[in-house]
């Protein structure tokens, strides 16, 4: 009989989302079937935000840090987003027919860390190995740095790692890296010569990247808004306003991929005692979501009109 095939559908392109598809594939060989193979799809925040049926093609299907699918091939479902149902069906689906392997709670601060914690309290299991991974997916998804400059300097191995995840091109450098992470130390992932050939072009484009955001920001001490369209800046450190605006409770910025036209919304953590809107809220209005403290709205390609219109009415909003 072949080995059991487990597709794991993951957040893409985020550190949390690949430690998740880490730490979930671990738990499921080392404490459910350690013959399991695994096989990964990197999901991405769309316009349309659906779930193709033959996304679950796997023996068992996970999604781990990523929207609720009513399919009902799915068999393993954790998630920590306030936005986590694309419809209110879904969520009803979710409340009144859910699987006894789907866990949902938005209090915790990364999935990474939520899929630990249920591994551990609900099925006996904790591997050591794995603890240095859920401490720095914790940090670096509920923004636990201790100032914006850590944030920004990229000096730990984990924060460099998320440089990587987040900006390489494609989905196969972070499905390789989530391989690597269940059984490497973070250090050793981000001294791998493949891995350290695709972080030194991207750390110079980031530093880059912190004196064009200075350039297009227009700052006020509450709000910072900056729109990175015209230089085709597809994602960039999310702490970087912070750095260069240390009083500014909020940004907004409207940026263009190949896939999406995005507006980021976030909050930052040293001014926290100043923030007084849920943004997943507001980016709920708009078809988007996320946390209280940080959201996404996605847009057609090319609808950067509607983005931008979305934007300056956020910004207002955030005045208030």
């Amino acid at each position: 009989m072949p080995p059991k095939c487990v597709r794991v559908l993951y957040h893409d392109h985020c550190f949390d989302g690949s430690a998740s598809a880490a730490i979930f594939s671990q738990f499921y060989q080392d404490h459910i079937d350690p013959t399991a193979t695994f096989r990964y799809t990197g999901m991405a925040h769309t316009a349309d935000q659906l779930f193709q049926d033959s996304l679950f093609d796997g023996d068992e299907n996970a999604i781990v840090d990523f929207k609720y699918s009513p399919n009902p091939n799915l068999t393993w479902w954790f998630d920590h987003h306030q936005s986590a149902f694309l419809s209110p069906a879904d969520a009803e689906h979710f409340r009144t027919q859910r699987h006894g392997n789907y866990f949902f709670d938005p209090t915790f601060k990364s999935c990474t860390l939520f899929i630990a914690t249920i591994a551990k309290e609900k099925f006996g299991y904790h591997n050591p190995a794995l603890d240095e991974l859920i401490h720095w997916a914790d940090i670096i998804d509920g923004a636990q740095y201790k100032d914006a400059d850590e944030a920004v300097a990229l000096g730990a191995a984990a924060m460099k790692l998320t440089l990587v995840i987040e900006s390489s091109k494609g989905s196969e450098t972070v499905q390789k890296i989530i391989g690597y992470m269940r059984h490497m130390r973070l250090d050793e992932i981000i001294a791998l010569p493949e891995i350290e050939a695709i972080f030194r072009p991207l750390h110079d484009r980031h530093l880059r990247n912190i004196d064009l955001i200075r350039q297009r920001s227009h700052a006020d001490g509450k709000v910072v808004f900056f729109d990175l369209v015209a230089d085709g800046i597809e994602g960039y450190n999310k702490f970087i306003p912070y750095y260069l605006f240390p009083e500014n409770v909020y940004t907004v910025s409207v940026s263009t991929s190949t896939f999406r036209t995005k507006v980021s919304v976030g909050s930052n953590p040293w001014q926290a005692d100043r923030v007084t809107h849920n943004l997943a809220t507001i980016c709920e209005r708009y078809g988007g979501g996320g946390h209280p403290k940080v959201g996404a709205i996605s847009f057609p390609i090319g609808a950067v009109d509607d983005a931008r219109k979305a934007a300056a009415e956020i910004v207002a909003e955030l005045h208030t």
